[in-house]
């Protein structure tokens, strides 16, 4: 006899593991506030004293020129096409001096798997950006398998190598949804999730902390966003690497998924819209209760539906966010100082505090 979604939420809720069958069960059939009910739990238990956090630094993307070509990014080009970057030092060095005058404490670096560039390129950007005081977190998985293939390294060599330059963390982007069927439609040149996960157990085992993140609401199933959740959170019970988890909604506007067969099908599965992304954010807390941290993505979802999240699981909203240029291109401009967001957290009840880079 099948069990209730009430008496699978409750064993979630204890720190039991559900079945990528009963989770998605979870997500389709539990009202959006009971799951937020049980995850304002989990976040309770983990942390009791009602401190939201937050941090200050900017994101810049050094490069849009990328080899990937994945139907859901509108931010890439390929090399040559009109509109593709490549920032100067003195440009980087620019960026990074208003980030500090700011308050910054940290910038965060991603760019395109650009064709021409191997890791000579990425220690350059490193030692450009560690000549000013700021924490550097930067390069997600795909940089680094793609400077890997490109200088004949190894990942576990080209970490070392970005570590000892000045690396302090990585993010988790590329994650998109970890399920190599999803990652085939929306991104078939991309790394799978096997090896998404081997950068991030290896960057974990050499001592750096990384984010995890995961793109959801375009062509997956509720069963794939329940698989990357429970992949995440066994990486997570090996290695202990991962301080904050960051979900957040696949933007269309501008990509070529939009006009992908079955995308409709997936924005009707209802994962792209408010309360889906509500539905997943609190599943999240509640199978990750090994990451200490879940955050909010007022940069997809806006400063009020943000709000909401904090009692759907969340007790991080984010980063304050100088420069935002991958989101931007698919038409979303939410934009938030720091003192918007700390009275944002105070508004529904919660204490901001800045958090040092990580």
């Amino acid at each position: 006899m099948s069990r209730g979604t009430g008496e699978l939420l409750e064993e979630a809720v204890r720190g039991r593991a559900p079945t990528v069958a009963d989770g998605a069960r979870l997500l389709r059939e539990s009202p959006p506030f009971s799951l937020g009910g049980a995850a304002d739990a989990v976040r309770r238990r983990l942390h009791p004293d009602g401190t939201v956090t937050y941090i200050v630094d900017r994101n810049i993307n050094y490069t849009n020129v990328c080899a990937c070509g994945c139907s859901f990014c509108a931010f890439y080009r390929e090399k040559g096409a009109p509109g593709a970057y490549v920032l100067s030092e003195e440009e980087l060095s620019a960026k990074i001096g208003e980030t500090i005058a700011a308050g910054g404490v940290r910038v965060l670096l991603q760019g395109g798997l650009h064709p021409d560039w191997g890791i000579d390129d990425a220690v350059r950007l490193v030692r450009a950006v560690k000549r000013h005081p700021t924490s550097l977190h930067g390069f997600s998985p795909p940089e680094i398998c793609h400077f890997a293939e490109q200088s004949g390294m190894t990942v576990s060599s080209v970490i070392s190598t970005l570590r000892e330059a000045g690396l302090d963390s990585i993010p988790g982007g590329g994650a998109e949804i970890l399920d190599d069927a999803v990652r085939r439609r929306i991104s078939p040149k991309k790394i799978g999730w096997e090896r998404w996960a081997a950068v991030m157990r290896e960057a974990h085992r050499q001592g750096l902390r990384t984010t995890a993140t995961m793109m959801f609401g375009s062509v997956e199933t509720p069963e794939a966003i329940v698989a990357h959740l429970l992949r995440v959170r066994a990486l997570q019970d090996e290695t202990g690497g991962f301080t904050n988890f960051i979900p957040w909604t696949f933007q269309p506007a501008n990509t070529e998924l939009r006009e992908a067969p079955g995308f409709e099908e997936g924005t009707r599965a209802g994962f792209g819209n408010a309360v889906g992304y509500l539905k997943v954010l609190a599943l999240s807390r509640i199978l990750l209760p090994n990451i200490p941290t879940v955050q909010v993505s007022w940069v997809t979802m806006g400063a009020k539906v943000a709000q909401v999240g904090l009692f759907f699981g969340a007790d991080d909203f984010g980063s304050t966010m100088m420069e935002e240029n991958v989101v931007a291109s698919a038409g979303v401009s939410f934009r938030m100082t720091e003192e918007e967001i700390v009275a944002t957290i105070r508004d529904a009840g919660f204490t901001p505090a800045r958090r040092p880079a990580s």
